[in-house]
């Protein structure tokens, strides 16, 4: 994917990795057009960075997903790639009780939100010359952490969709990406500045450098062994990872 000339629309572009990518792009002289629930946060992005576009966007909501899509080809019919980033990951126990409403909302925003948005974008972007569609999932899509089992899961059914997704569209402009990050200091848990984290900007400095080459996937040195992971040997792995992170807990 080209890193210069295009307009960009990134979910869950007010912090974290999805902000460290539109202030990227931004900087490139990309246009972007960024979407989140909370308008002071924003706005604040907006101001920082003169010329980012911005919309209200409550990634759970289908009806306002297919509205804000409209709204955005409307004013940027240059629209040509869309950044499936909004997520949550909150810890539950699949040893014990399931906080439902928890679940629910975490499989609506990382799994269903990403299907809708692109649903709503992509007859839109099969009119484009290039496009490309970039899902953000997850290092933890091939190794789970049994901490967040549940957002591990969601994170393997976005990578698979991505799968299918790039397969049935094979025959068009589109492009289908995947971002999985490894571990980044950021506040999707709690940013803390623990060395076992990637710095964000670290994180985004090697993304946009592999991007230009990437066909299918676009991983970061640090997470290639967690990819190369997945087999009939997977399990010592995931045992042996998730013991260590029982034994060194992550940030609460």
């Amino acid at each position: 994917m080209k890193t210069t000339g295009n307009t960009i629309f990134i979910t869950g572009g007010t912090s974290g990795i999805g902000r460290g990518l539109a202030e990227a792009f931004h900087r490139l002289g990309n246009q972007v057009i960024i979407a989140g629930r909370r308008q002071a946060l924003l706005d604040e992005v907006a101001r920082a960075n003169p010329g980012i576009d911005t919309v209200q966007l409550d990634i759970n909501d289908a009806a306002q997903i297919r509205a804000v899509a409209q709204q955005v080809i409307a004013r940027h019919p240059s629209l040509n790639v869309v950044i499936n980033n909004a997520g949550i990951m909150p810890f539950d126990d699949a040893g014990g009780a399931l906080d439902d409403a928890q679940a629910v909302r975490m499989i609506e925003t990382n799994l269903l939100g990403p299907v809708r948005v692109s649903a709503a974008f992509i007859e839109h972007l099969k009119q484009q010359r290039e496009a490309t569609i970039i899902n953000n999932s997850s290092v933890l899509a091939y190794v789970p952490l049994a901490a967040t089992a549940l957002y591990s899961a969601t994170k393997a059914a976005i990578h698979s969709y991505t799968l299918s997704q790039r397969f049935v569209l094979r025959d068009t402009s589109v492009r289908v990406l995947e971002i999985a990050p490894p571990w980044v200091d950021t506040d999707l848990i709690r940013k803390s500045g623990d060395p076992r984290a990637m710095p964000l900007d670290a994180f985004i400095a090697e993304t946009l450098a592999a991007l230009p080459e990437a066909q299918t996937e676009v991983l970061v040195e640090s997470a290639k062994a967690f990819r190369a992971n997945p087999g009939v040997n997977e399990h010592g792995f995931i045992a042996q990872f998730n013991q260590a992170v029982v034994d060194d807990p992550l940030p609460v």
